[in-house]
């Protein structure tokens, strides 16, 4: 069923709704119901086909009668349970879709919540996603240096991108979606499997356990040869050879790349070793690393999942998808936060979620109701 849009005229039901307190409405709309019935409990409201009436509309307006009734009966118990009054929606706030309130009240009651995070979050700090052109560095794909191939061939161009990538992601500072997400597992039993490698949402305070940086981190080098794995570097650049000045820029194809011997290159510290460093994260081509993967499968596997929410990626690529669908055959519902629909590529179907837009500003705000509201970022993030 479609509900209907701010600033566009809202469906009819096909159906009449009655209230035993004689309040009701013929034919009313999506967003009229809700402002007419949200103050109701269930046994103070009925519903009647209207006779006559185009099956398509009566078929509607019974599709919309049966959710209302279902989300009252669960507020209703909810409240039986706590004992406590449930606020009633404020004048302002009855113009928001039945779609959307749904899903407030559901993201409320939810008691487990896994999300998957893309580079959509991290692209309003400043942050390029690859699959974006507007990603490419000096006339090359990422996702093309972004291979062992490509550190093979030329591991200096491949340190310098990375050097180049780093150096932006330090600069950068977490956003408001950042620290809903963060803010989140605060509340509730939540995993979050972190695609992105700038380590923003570890700087809101987004961290293990309830975060799993899966494709590993800018801020990490490990040995191409032995176990060594240096975690947490913050040194920028991570060696002098890398060094760039600022009005050199370095993305600009029309500026000289530097000639940079292999021997100025990072190189393991281990005794005995001395190797080529790598960066520390997953390229294309590679598997996800075991322990990151062990443990969220170890979370998933406690019990049913509430709500999946998808923030800022397509989730085009598995692993990332196999855990969308993973996440639904353990009850979850899912919500997508993203610029771009790809609800075939997402497994998403009715009665889920979608919201598009800015996921630093359309995250705090689907999240309020359980985490509050946000003030500046920090700028020690």
């Amino acid at each position: 069923m479609v509900l209907a849009s701010h600033g566009q005229e809202p469906p009819t039901t096909g159906f009449e709704i009655r209230s035993k307190q004689t309040i009701g409405a013929n034919n009313v709309g999506v967003d009229e119901t809700v402002k007419t019935f949200a103050k109701l409990s269930t046994t103070d409201i009925v519903a009647e086909p209207i006779e006559d009436e185009e099956p398509r509309l009566r078929d509607a307006g019974l599709d919309l009668f049966n959710r209302l009734k279902a989300e009252l009966h669960s507020r209703d118990a909810e409240q039986q349970r706590s004992k406590a009054n449930t606020p009633l929606l404020s004048d302002t706030e009855l113009n928001v879709r039945l779609e959307d309130y749904i899903f407030f009240s559901h993201c409320q009651s939810s008691t487990r919540i896994l999300c998957l995070i893309g580079a959509g979050l991290s692209t309003p700090s400043g942050i390029p996603t690859f699959r974006d052109p507007s990603g490419w560095w000096r006339n090359y794909d990422p996702a093309e240096l972004a291979t062992p191939g490509a550190f093979r061939r030329d591991p200096a161009i491949v340190w310098q991108f990375y050097n180049y990538y780093r150096h932006g992601a330090l600069t950068a500072r977490p956003n408001h979606g950042h620290l809903a997400l963060a803010e989140l597992c605060k509340y509730k039993d939540s995993m979050s499997i972190n695609q992105n490698i700038d380590g923003l949402c570890e700087r809101a305070g987004h961290t293990s356990p309830e975060l799993e940086s899966a494709h590993g981190s800018l801020f990490e080098a490990r040995c191409t040869k032995c176990s060594y794995v240096e975690v947490g570097s913050l040194t920028d650049p991570i060696v002098p050879a890398l060094e760039f000045l600022e009005d050199t820029g370095i993305a600009d194809i029309k500026v000289s790349m530097k000639d940079i011997p292999l021997q100025d290159l990072p190189f393991c510290p281990a005794q005995d070793c001395g190797c080529l460093l790598r960066p520390g994260v997953v390229w294309f081509g590679e598997s996800l690393p075991y322990d990151p993967i062990e443990r969220i499968d170890a979370w998933m596997d406690r019990g049913p999942i509430d709500l999946m929410v998808v923030v800022g990626t397509t989730a085009k690529v598995y692993a990332a998808a196999g855990y969308i669908h993973a996440a639904r055959k353990k009850g979850a519902k899912t919500a997508v936060v993203n610029m771009e629909d790809n609800g075939e590529e997402t497994g998403m179907a009715e009665p889920d979620w979608f919201f598009r837009g800015d996921a630093s500003q359309v995250s705090p705000g689907i999240f309020e109701e359980v985490v509050g509201m946000f003030g500046e970022v920090p700028k020690t993030m």
